[in-house]
């Protein structure tokens, strides 16, 4: 079996509409993934265990989706060295405001990653992961070059 590359968490079932898009970008690419349903505050013990234990898997980056005060990008990132990579979710209210400020708010030396809210920063979060991975892998490197000129290709065919 080969090993995963990206690891996507999400504090709530209810959040897989959105992380979905990462998915499917990661897909895009070839990106292996898997994802959790972890609660930093919910299941803070399993959360912790889950992520102190993701390099040792090879796994590389880490994508984090919560809503409210997303803690969950925060403490990943507080037990792991890999890259994490906080999706910020419109779910308390606020528009997502609030989980994009706990998202990008970190404390010094305890860094997170931040996109967009919603599906778009989904879509980026994705985006992100397959940047950092593609510094290894030249094979990725030529799937984002193309990916890169079918986006301008398709704004310039209007």
């Amino acid at each position: 079996m080969e090993e995963i590359q990206v690891a996507l968490m999400m504090g709530s079932r209810n959040d897989m509409p959105v992380v979905e898009e990462a998915l499917k970008m990661l897909d895009v690419f070839g990106v292996r993934h898997e994802t959790r349903v972890l609660s930093a505050h919910r299941t803070p013990k399993e959360t912790v265990a889950y992520a102190e234990a993701l390099a040792g898997r090879g796994v590389k980056v880490v994508i984090c989706a919560a809503g409210g005060s997303a803690a969950l990008a925060g403490t990943v990132a507080a037990h792991t060295c890999l890259p994490v990579i906080g999706i910020p979710l419109d779910s308390m209210g606020f528009n997502g405001l609030d989980a994009l400020l706990s998202t990008v708010q970190m404390p010094p030396g305890v860094p997170v990653a931040g996109v967009g809210i919603g599906k778009p920063g989904a879509k980026n979060a994705a985006l992100v992961a397959v940047r950092i991975l593609a510094l290894s892998d030249t094979a990725l490197v030529g799937k984002l070059e193309a990916f890169n000129r079918d986006q301008a290709e398709k704004i310039l065919k209007g």
